[in-house]
Formats: C-alpha cells, structure tokens, sequence
C-alpha cells in the first residue's frame, strides 16, 4: 500500500498523539516487511514473533523523535534491527550454552568458488541455510550481509571484539556454503 507523503505525515503525527487507529495503520504497513528482517535474527518464528512485538512498541514509544528526516521505513527497520540486537545481548548465554550439533563444522578459510556452482540453489534455500546457523554466527552474518553494518559496528553493538565478528562471518559463510553445497548433491 503505496501511501501519499501527506497521508504518512498525518499518520505519524497521529501516533505521535497516540492514536490507535494511527498505530494500528502503522503496524499493518510494516508489519509483512519487518516480519521477514526479525526471522534472520531468531532461533524460531516464535521468536521473530516476539522481537517484532517488541519492535513495535519501540517504533510507538520512540516516534516523538522521528523528525521526518529520511524515510520513515529506514527508520522503522533500524528500530527493528535494534531490538533483534538488544534481544540477543539480552539472551547471549544462553545461546552460548545451545547446542550446535546442527551446524556443520567447516573450515573458515575456504576458497571463493564460481557462482556457476551454486546454480539451483532457490532464495529459499539460501534463507533455510542462514536460518541453520546459531545464533551467534546468525547475527553476525545478518548484520554484515544484510545490514550493512561493519565489524567495528558489529563488535560494539554485540559486546565482542573485533576479531570474534570477523571470525564469526567467516565461520557462518563456511556453514552456509557447507549447508547448501550438501542441498546441490542431494
């Protein structure tokens, strides 16, 4: 639903007020699109659930402070991505303590292959793949890839150093090839 700036102006002026039917509006724009950001970043669509949830209470309680500067989707998903963020800082023990026995060992130094290789591999493979790693390596990979975000950035927002995130990505990028190089075989 493509909305005229106008219509998104009073909508966001709306829940500034704290209007339910503004926030409500809100919720069923972003929710399909934001649904799919917080799954790259949980264990289970449970969980995803859970994130978005509380996601959207972030986007209501911090709305005062979007200023129209930018796009206000941006600013929805970077409120999101946080809250995926704060949700694994908050959880961080317990992921290290899961067991990873479903993730394939591999060697982090793997050559680059041609992509020709790859071919039959669906966008949904690649998502199942990514959704196999554990949590940690799931986070750093999504926040890289997907993101945009640097190791820098990365190690902050985490808690870990830099060489944890760089060894992360390399890890999740060798997990993911190994998962989908057994998909092409089968």
């Amino acid at each position: 639903m493509k909305l005229e700036q106008e219509e998104l102006t009073e909508i966001i002026n709306g829940c500034k007020k704290q209007h339910r039917l503004s926030q409500q509006k809100v919720y069923e724009m972003f929710y399909g699109k934001m649904l799919p950001v917080c799954n790259r970043y949980a264990k289970n669509s449970e969980e995803a659930k859970d994130i978005l949830q509380n996601g959207f209470i972030k986007v209501f309680e911090k709305i005062d402070k979007y200023n129209f500067d930018g796009s206000f989707g941006g600013w929805v998903r970077r409120l999101i991505v946080n809250t995926a963020i704060d949700h694994y800082r908050k959880h961080k023990n317990v992921y290290l303590i899961e067991d990873e026995s479903r993730i394939a060992d591999s060697d982090p130094w793997y050559e680059e292959e041609p992509a020709s290789k790859y071919e039959g591999i669906s966008s949904e493979d690649i998502k199942s793949a990514i959704s196999k790693l554990s949590p940690a390596y799931r986070m750093v990979f999504s926040l890289y890839i997907l993101e945009g975000y640097s190791h820098q950035e990365i190690a902050d927002e985490l808690g870990v150093s830099l060489g944890t995130s760089k060894s992360n990505l390399a890890k999740a990028k060798a997990n993911v090839k190994k998962i989908l190089m057994k998909k092409l075989k089968k």
